[in-house]
């Protein structure tokens, strides 16, 4: 991983976003996006300030709706934090995956209230140009340039990211590319935060994943892009390295449509570290999928503690320098949520990006809003404070709606 980039509530571009995680900056606020007249509570991670017009060289602005302008930010901030340009990239093969959610749902509310109140004839063309999810992932490629690649957006909801980043894997891993910008962005819409709300899964003040007295997400907007290539590549040009990506883990189990299966987690995390060569206690830290549901939480935890509670951590680096497990060789678990609520196809990518700096920088970003651990979650969450920390391997959870779980592993470059 040789370039990041992002767009969040808590920063944009690396150095914002590390400062934010590093301060445990809180994204939370009054959603503004759309119209939350009769919602009883609506505080959401909104991205405030962001300008497309920068970022945007080839794509029309208003033929870009705000999930993809914030893919192809990303994008470019990944390849210039990566001492790339344009032209670096023309004759080599690649890969665009972006993960998503909602797409362009948030254009499709506009376009069906326009309907519904002033009838098809004042319905925006441009609009309906912007919805397709599809926009997200060749929106990148088009304002980039790019010809000789592979174009993909992943629609596994909130574990879309670390799919497309696992599928950049795959295409370095098999010679099919040279290169991947993949990763994942959403905007925020009404559909997606009424659904959470009637759910009872909004929680009215803070997001608190792990607390005691947790009452769910707050959902949030952003994106997150990571320029993948060879080791050998990005070795012969001398190029900085975050980290690297050690093995990732996919299944689907369908147990149920919104309630996480425990076992199915715990396998999908087995089948990350299988891929990476690694025993648990050689984790150092677990970016938790911890959206701050009850459900959600206890279910995770106990799958993490079913994985890695029986790791002595001897031989591994999880008991070394700088390096903390919980009494039963649980590592660290946090949930950068907590900051930047629950961005859903962006989610796991904006957590890959957090961990790859936490190992490029030495610490590791707090879990916010905590007052008191549920004993049934029973893990250092890292309450409040960040802590500077000598990170070799993190382990990077996403589970989705459906049973859809991706764990990736990122490790300090060798």
């Amino acid at each position: 991983m040789t370039g990041v980039g992002v767009v969040s509530s808590i920063g944009t571009g690396a150095d914002a976003y590390a400062r934010g995680l590093r301060e445990g900056r809180s994204g939370a606020r009054p959603i503004e996006a759309f119209d939350t007249t009769g919602f009883a509570h609506a505080t959401g991670c909104e991205v405030v300030g962001f300008d497309p017009e920068p970022w945007l060289r080839r794509v029309p602005v208003d033929e870009a709706g705000r999930a993809t302008q914030f893919a192809i930010a990303s994008a470019r901030m990944a390849l210039d934090d990566a001492g790339l340009g344009e032209d670096d990239l023309r004759d080599r093969r690649g890969l665009v995956s972006v993960g998503t959610t909602d797409g362009g749902s948030d254009d499709g509310e506009r376009l069906a209230a326009s309907f519904v109140h002033d009838g098809p004839a004042a319905t925006d063309p441009a609009a309906a140009r912007r919805v397709p999810a599809s926009r997200l992932a060749t929106g990148v490629a088009r304002d980039l340039g790019l010809a000789d690649v592979e174009v993909s957006t992943i629609a596994t909801a909130c574990a879309a990211g670390n799919y497309a980043i696992g599928g950049g894997v795959d295409a370095i891993r098999t010679g099919e590319a040279d290169y991947a910008l993949c990763g994942g962005a959403d905007a925020l819409c009404r559909m997606t935060f009424t659904g959470f709300y009637r759910l009872g899964a909004v929680d009215p003040d803070r997001c608190r994943p792990f607390d005691v007295d947790r009452h769910g997400i707050h959902t949030g907007e952003g994106g997150a892009v990571l320029l993948l290539e060879t080791l050998d590549d990005a070795v012969a040009r001398g190029a900085r390295i975050y980290a690297e990506v050690l093995g990732y883990g996919l299944n689907c189990d369908a147990h149920h449509q919104v309630a996480p299966h425990g076992e199915s987690v715990a396998r999908c995390m087995d089948l990350a570290l299988a891929d990476a060569g690694l025993a648990p206690g050689e984790v150092d830290l677990i970016s938790a999928h911890g959206t701050g549901t009850k459900a959600n939480d206890v279910t995770e935890c106990g799958a993490i503690h079913s994985v890695f509670g029986s790791a002595s951590g001897e031989g591994g680096s999880a008991a070394g320098e700088g390096g903390s497990v919980s009494g039963d060789g649980v590592p660290r678990t946090v949930s950068v949520k907590s900051m930047l609520g629950h961005t859903m196809g962006a989610a796991s990518a904006l957590a890959a990006v957090a961990c790859a700096l936490g190992i490029d920088r030495g610490f590791v970003p707090p879990t916010i809003n905590h007052t008191e651990t549920d004993p049934e979650c029973a893990v250092d969450c890292v309450p409040n404070t960040a802590v500077d920390a000598d990170l070799r391997v993190v382990a990077n959870n996403a589970l989705a709606f459906g049973g859809n779980n991706a764990v990736l592993v990122l490790g300090r470059p060798a």
